[in-house]
């Protein structure tokens, strides 16, 4: 099959830097056995065209962006036909596949993988915010031939739209992750780690204030926090003011292949979001046995309490209550890294690309 792929990014040409991780697993799965076109809106301001991970990537720069991608698409059918048109993330990335399936008459699909169907105004986040964005949205997706998300959560949130959508979760590609079975707590403060960039909708002051808590109660521990830093030291800065200094490290941006060894050695990630599609650090996490606590959103919404253990959004007692709970019970950290870990190798990159490859059929002999 002939393969267009519409992404707003994640496919830097260097493939290590300003990347999707599960975005290239899937990538290179596909690209083994069909020819794959991405077409990249925002991934550099000028036009380009180069190769990674198998694929043609079309970046289609700043400037009239969805025109200028609608037709690029339009141009790459003309050389030879696509089989499909895809989007992984709805908005603008929905609105291009499905306009360029339409007018090409080709099936299209929709994958919801991050906010695009919340509206959270008090940080200025979600695709849902304004009512012209509300009827994109439901006139898009009402367009697209199928319709996919990560976690049961996100399907839900398509219910209440009056929309239905299948589970395909973007699984950790097991290549370089490879399993690790769950291991028992080392002598010495207990190791915590988070990953995300530090931005609002991950909301860091929950989990710094949850960590205070801990400090506060006596509990001996430290936290690793990788992320690309978009707050100005703001988050650094609060954790000085709560006393964390010396217990809390700020790493930045860290490779696949440097965050692999740093959650390998810790005890518990811990994630503080107010929403989430995935995360797909958390399947990391579950792939080299390491468990997740954190808030209910996402795949930690749906795994617990027999994968992971979930507390209400923005809560952070509650969420010091269930790290404490956690380092507490080593029975029950080793028993949800379990559960955890079959859930990720089950639904691996390879899973996902296989779910993908199973509709793109589906659809093409529907519209035969």
């Amino acid at each position: 099959m002939k393969l267009a792929l519409v992404v707003p990014g994640g496919v830097d040409r260097g493939g290590e830097f300003r990347v999707i991780p599960a975005l290239l697993a899937l990538i290179v799965r596909l690209a083994r056995t069909h020819e794959v076109h991405v077409f990249a809106l925002h991934q550099e301001a000028a036009p380009d065209c180069w190769e990674l991970a198998g694929a043609r990537i079309h970046n289609i720069g700043a400037g009239r962006t969805r025109l200028r991608a609608i037709a690029a698409i339009r141009a790459e059918h003309r050389r030879a036909p696509f089989d499909a048109i895809h989007a992984i993330f709805s908005g603008s990335c929905s609105l291009v596949a499905v306009t360029a399936a339409k007018l090409l008459r080709r099936p299209s699909l929709v994958h919801i993988a991050g906010g695009e169907l919340v509206a959270l105004p008090g940080i200025a986040y979600g695709g849902r915010r304004t009512w012209k964005a509300r009827l994109r949205e439901a006139v898009v997706l009402r367009g697209a031939d199928a319709v996919t998300a990560a976690s049961a959560p996100i399907l839900e949130s398509l219910r209440t739209l009056g929309l239905e959508g299948r589970r395909v979760p973007l699984g950790v590609d097991l290549m370089a992750w490879p399993p690790r079975a769950p291991h028992g707590r080392a002598a010495g403060p207990a190791r915590l780690i988070h990953v995300a960039s530090l931005n609002r909708v991950k909301d860091q002051p929950t989990l710094l204030r949850a960590l205070a808590l801990l400090a506060g109660a006596g509990l001996d521990f430290e936290m690793d926090i990788v992320g690309v830093d978009t707050l100005q030291g703001e988050m650094q800065r609060l954790a000085g003011r709560l006393g964390l200094d010396g217990r809390v490290r700020f790493l930045g941006f860290r490779t696949q292949r440097e965050l692999r060894g740093l959650m390998e050695s810790a005890d518990l990630l811990v994630m503080s979001s107010l929403h989430e599609a995935g995360p797909l650090v958390a399947l990391e996490a579950a792939a080299v046995g390491v468990p997740t606590v954190g808030t209910a959103v996402g795949h930690i919404a749906e795994w617990t309490p027999a994968a992971a253990l979930a507390v209400p959004v923005g809560d952070a007692p509650a969420l010091a209550d269930a790290i404490r709970r956690l380092l507490g019970d080593e029975e029950l950290r080793l028993r949800l890294a379990a559960g955890a870990q079959v859930r990720a190798l089950r639904e691996d990159a390879d899973h996902t690309a296989r779910a993908f490859e199973a509709l793109y059929l589906r659809l093409r002999a529907a519209c035969a």
